[in-house]
């Protein structure tokens, strides 16, 4: 054992940029502190220096940390997280040296120390050694709320933190999944952070806040910035809807209806033009999952249902479109397949209904999405049919199915199954065989573009209705439907030539 003393650590939060905002705690520490520790760029100026400047001694020891990389770009053997890590063991190492000469060490942190800041790297590296203290700080949040002099949240809204390097349909997914939000880290992640704030229906109301609390502090809205002119230290603040800039949209003198398709699953399959639609709509009506696919977007009403009730969804949203609303109809897909399309334009016939007018946008259909997953077997004449019995009986189906199996097309099957209809599928099957080869490719895709995808190719007589659920889309091969397999890949495709008989 020894009983040398050694110092201790304190990592001294100085708050957003204003030395007036630095509180009297991490005044009095750094003024106390042997050595003071701070970080900069290559090029050497130090913000966190320049904050604490008013509060430091003239003998003090300056620990100067300087960053070897502030981008991915690097030639150091390990990449840019190995040059950053090696820089990270020699600071803290750098920092030790002075503790255990039983100097104490003011680490300086913009912000909070604990928040995004560079101090919790030397924290981890060194708090098992050494006493450490937090001194906290006021964060860049609270600053750029401050400026815009608008608050952020109330009641039981939930605020987001959010980093502007997530990827951009997660960013846009975290945005319409909260109240309010303040991004952070941006610089050259702007074309991404608005792209996000676009998508999730949030641009409007968020806030630009550059260079919070000093003398070069700017404000603008998030739409007008240009994105050469991001410094790092800037903020984007989202308030909630208590505190947006703007109202719910409002309705023209005259409603509408427009019934869109969002696709069959990844957000990149749905259309800019139905994408612009949802942005412009005051009321979304559809099946709860389809409306958990769309961005919230504030003030804009939603009403879900079950999918079961596509006359009264119908109803719902001419009614609210009568009284001014613009409605956006939700459908998977597209809308004019197995959809609401029809539904919508069949109830809209009444009198009641009259005057109201009726748009229909179209979307990819899960035919189309299920087919591209393994080539093109839908490339010559196909039927599209429902399994479903619901609104039709099921001779008619059979009558169908059998009527596209004996005309030798391959057949897009919609709805094969679900919790109560288990029987339908293996029914089919039995059906096909009367016309079709037992060899006849079937493709099976389920969840196409969605998170649990799978796409399988399986001959006809194979063809098992376990395997089937209400997120499937069979796809039956003709005559012509051929499947070409290679080491890495399953191709099938039905040529656009038919042979001569």
């Amino acid at each position: 054992m020894t009983d040398k003393t050694f110092g201790k650590l304190w990592g001294v939060g100085l708050g957003p940029g204003d030395p007036e905002l630095v509180t009297v705690k991490a005044a009095k520490v750094i003024a106390a502190a042997d050595v003071v520790a701070f970080h900069s760029a290559a090029h050497g100026r130090s913000i966190s220096r320049a904050i604490a400047a008013p509060y430091l001694r003239g003998d003090q020891i300056e620990e100067h940390l300087v960053y070897p990389v502030t981008t991915e770009t690097t030639d150091h053997p390990g990449g840019y997280q190995g040059a950053i890590d090696e820089f990270y063991v020699a600071s803290a190492e750098r920092l030790a040296a002075h503790l255990e000469a039983g100097r104490s060490v003011a680490l300086l942190a913009e912000g909070d120390p604990l928040f995004y800041s560079s101090y919790m790297h030397m924290h981890k590296r060194l708090v098992e050694r050494f006493e450490a203290e937090i001194v906290p700080g006021v964060t860049s949040v609270s600053a750029a709320a401050a400026a815009l002099g608008t608050p952020l949240c109330e009641g039981d809204e939930v605020l987001t933190i959010l980093p502007g390097t997530l990827p951009e349909a997660e960013l846009a997914r975290r945005l319409a999944d909260t109240d309010a939000a303040a991004i952070m880290k941006l610089g050259r992640t702007y074309p991404t952070v608005r792209q996000a704030l676009s998508d999730s229906g949030r641009l409007d109301d968020a806030r630009y806040v550059e260079r919070a609390s000093t003398g070069r502090q700017r404000v603008l809205g998030a739409a007008d910035v240009v994105d050469d002119d991001v410094p790092y230290f800037s903020i984007v603040l989202v308030p909630g809807a208590g505190n947006a800039r703007t109202t719910a949209p409002q309705p023209d003198v005259t409603g509408e209806v427009v019934v869109v398709g969002l696709g069959p699953g990844a957000r990149e399959w749905t259309t800019p033009e139905v994408r612009a639609e949802l942005e412009r709509a005051t009321d979304l009506v559809g099946y709860g999952p389809y409306l958990d696919r769309v961005a919230h977007r504030l003030g804009q009403r939603r009403h879900a249902s079950d999918n079961r009730v596509e006359s009264e969804r119908a109803a719902m949203g001419l009614d609210l479109a009568k009284r001014g609303a613009r409605v956006c109809v939700v459908s998977s897909g597209d809308p004019g397949v197995f959809a609401m399309a029809a539904a919508v334009l069949e109830v809209a016939t009444e009198d009641q209904w009259r005057g109201v007018p009726v748009r229909v946008l179209p979307g990819m259909t899960a035919a189309n999405a299920v087919a591209s997953r393994v080539g093109a077997p839908l490339g010559h004449d196909y039927a599209v049919i429902s399994l479903s019995d619901r609104l039709k009986p099921w001779d008619v189906v059979a009558k169908r199915i059998s009527a596209a199996a004996a005309s030798d097309m391959a057949i897009a099957v919609y709805n094969p199954a679900s919790r109560s209809r288990t029987w339908q599928v293996g029914a089919m099957r039995d059906l096909l065989l009367e016309y079709r080869s037992p060899d006849t490719p079937v493709i099976i895709g389920r969840d196409v573009a969605g998170p649990t995808e799978s796409v399988r190719v399986v001959q006809l007589a194979e063809l098992d209705p376990a395997d089937v659920d209400m997120r499937t889309l069979l796809i039956i091969g003709s005559s012509t439907t051929t499947i070409h397999r290679t080491e890495d890949t399953t191709r099938v495709f039905t040529s656009r030539r038919y042979p001569e008989q």
